[in-house]
């Protein structure tokens, strides 16, 4: 049974496909359209996997998109309804689009198949928004029973769940509606700190750590939230205050005037410098966060008694709150879903009307997750990097592995930025060795290169570690894997290095380049790090490499970022690393066994301007 799941039309689209249950490809369609979350029905990523398997549409047995959406045009209709007379203007512009196209979403599925080479339909499936998130986390886990959790802005009335997977089931405990959403105040946060919404909540992440945790002023910000933004209950559940918010029924998150009166701040505009209090506001809403998912995970542990847990939805990607969930015990095993966001909903819809509408058995080998290190994203060949070669009159050599590990580790070791292209793409927003920038987390000055020269972004954002699986314990507390870069843990105390004793006093950017510990590139401002664990069976190459590094150097751990830069999807095909190579100031480009030195290229000729066709994330 070939199953095909699909998401589209809000954010991040993306296919997938399952044959028989095993998960066979999945990709975002951003990736081959060159468009930031692209939101287009997902074409490419659609013949991607049926090519990947060779499978011939004649053979899919159900498509399967990720939400019903007549039952999200209910709940737009209502909140109008309650709401009116506010929005007027909102809903007259948006009817127009649900009656002609997202209405009659079945025909339009129909005739993007069509295109696809689809001669006679299969069936069209439309399970429930958080049921696909739910699907997503729990089928591939491992797990033969677990609670399941989602959190994310707002599927059709869902804003979060409790779910419990046994076997092949899947059943819901436990709904949050909307508007109350702690994906959407989190998204209001991001837009009122001048971050783009469903792209910059990182962003948010990223910069809540340069609050100040001693100015009482982040105290003062989590009581306001507390007090007037919402209301939180013992069981995680929230109310939000409607006053605040015109995501209802308005084109904006939040209403700017009131939002400035209460904070005693104004909006930041995105090219705005930030301040401490921007950041003491970003430090208060992930407290707040951190708090509210915790509470949600404990009356999930209360409601099913497992002592597994499965995450998804765009909250799971919040991988400080995550870090805190791990370290509060609450369960002995978690396994958060690499592409957490709606184009994991995808996978998930896929998989739950293969275990759900079809009644088909699950198999659990109990030997890990399922997800093939989330490499399900399409490869290339050896004529794709001679065709580069050629296009470009790209000079390149080509070395057995063993040597190339070795060369690359050296080029890493003397200071250098690499670009490095293996097997199949990763499906999710996470590079994690496959299409990836590396450098050496020993240098005070990979973090400020790798910001300010190769991807051009804000100089505040942190990078990850990768770290041989074997030898996480040596640089982190971390003491379970951690493959997808999924959860934030501190560094060891005897690799950190003291700050000055004024450090929290001083603004954002006098707290940027101290080296806080001996792996400074990777080291956040509260010693903290995103941490991807590297394991042999699931990417060879990557392992390999890391362990030419540490017989080279001693240390078994890179930085890693994705390969693309601001406001452009993670490069795909070698071409696309071959253009993001020459337009940066990277210094090493490796795809498959042929290694590119820049010194050695061909000047630039290329006239785009990708600072005006990438705008900021």
């Amino acid at each position: 049974m070939n199953i095909l799941g699909v998401s589209a039309f809000y954010h991040d689209s993306a296919a997938a496909l399952i044959s028989n249950g095993e998960i066979i490809a999945a990709a975002q369609e951003e990736r081959f359209t060159r468009k930031k979350h692209d939101s287009s029905f997902p074409i490419n990523a659609l013949k991607y996997c049926l090519e990947e398997q060779s499978t011939h549409p004649d053979q899919i047995d159900a498509v399967v998109f990720y939400d019903k959406p007549l039952l999200k045009f209910e709940r737009l209709l209502e909140s109008y309804y309650a709401f009116a007379p506010k929005g007027l203007s909102s809903f007259i512009t948006s009817m127009p689009v649900w009656l002609n196209e997202k209405m009659f979403l079945k025909r339009l599925i129909k005739k993007e198949l069509k295109s696809a080479g689809f001669e006679s339909m299969p069936k069209i499936i439309f399970p429930e928004h958080h049921l696909s998130h739910a699907a997503s986390a729990f089928y591939p886990s491992g797990f033969e029973e677990a609670a399941i959790l989602t959190i994310d802005g707002v599927g059709e009335w869902a804003t979060a769940s409790i779910c419990k997977g046994s076997g092949k089931d899947i059943e819901v405990l436990k709904e949050l509606k909307f508007p109350h959403s702690l994906g959407l105040i989190y998204s209001a946060f991001t837009y009122f700190l001048g971050f783009r919404v469903n792209s910059g909540e990182y962003k948010l992440m990223g910069l809540a750590p340069y609050g100040n945790p001693m100015d009482p002023e982040v105290k003062q910000f989590e009581k306001v939230i507390k007090t007037e933004l919402m209301d939180i209950a013992e069981d995680g559940s929230i109310w939000l205050n409607q006053k605040y918010f015109s995501y209802s029924t308005g084109l904006r998150m939040v209403y700017d005037k009131k939002w400035e009166k209460l904070f005693n701040m104004k909006k930041r505009d995105s090219q705005d410098e930030l301040t401490q209090r921007h950041c003491n506001l970003g430090m208060a809403i992930q407290n707040v966060t951190e708090e509210i998912v915790v509470l949600m995970a404990e009356e999930a542990k209360r409601l099913t008694k497992s002592d597994n847990l499965c995450m998804a939805g765009g909250v799971a990607l919040n991988c400080v709150s995550n870090g805190k969930l791990q370290k509060k015990n609450i369960f002995k095993n978690i396994f958060i879903q690499p592409a957490a966001g709606d184009a994991g909903g995808a996978l998930g819809a896929a998989l739950a009307a293969h275990h759900i509408h079809f009644d088909k058995e699950r198999k659990v080998e109990g030997t890990g997750d399922t997800m093939k290190g989330s490499y399900l994203g399409p490869a290339f060949l050896e004529k794709d990097i001679l065709g580069v070669n050629n296009k470009y009159q790209a000079k390149s050599r080509n070395l057995d592995y063993p040597d190339l590990y070795k060369e690359v580790a050296k080029h890493i070791d003397n200071g250098k930025v690499v670009g490095w292209v293996q097997g199949r793409m990763e499906f999710g927003p996470r590079a994690l060795g496959a299409r990836s920038i590396l450098g050496d987390a020993r240098s005070p000055e990979m973090q400020r290169k790798l910001n300010l020269k190769i991807k051009y972004r804000e100089s505040f954002r942190p990078f990850a570690p990768s770290v041989l699986d074997e030898d996480v314990q040596k640089y982190f507390d971390l003491d379970v894997t951690s493959p997808y870069m999924l959860l934030v843990q501190p560094v060891n105390e005897e690799i950190r290095k003291e700050v000055p004793n004024d450090y929290n006093e001083r603004d954002l950017k006098g707290k940027l380049y101290f080296e806080r510990s001996e792996l400074p590139a990777i080291t956040h401002i509260d010693y903290s790090a995103r941490i991807q664990t590297v394991h042999e069976d699931t990417n060879p190459h990557y392992w390999n490499l890391i362990k030419a590094f540490k017989e080279l150097t001693g240390s078994s751990v890179l930085v890693n970022t994705s390969f693309n830069v601001r406001g452009e999807p993670i490069v795909c095909t070698p071409e696309d690393s071959y253009r993001c190579f020459m337009r940066t100031e990277m210094d090493v480009l490796v795809v498959g066994s042929h290694i590119f030195i820049k010194e050695e290229q061909p000047d630039w000729k290329q006239t785009d301007n990708w600072k005006e066709e990438f705008i900021l994330d």
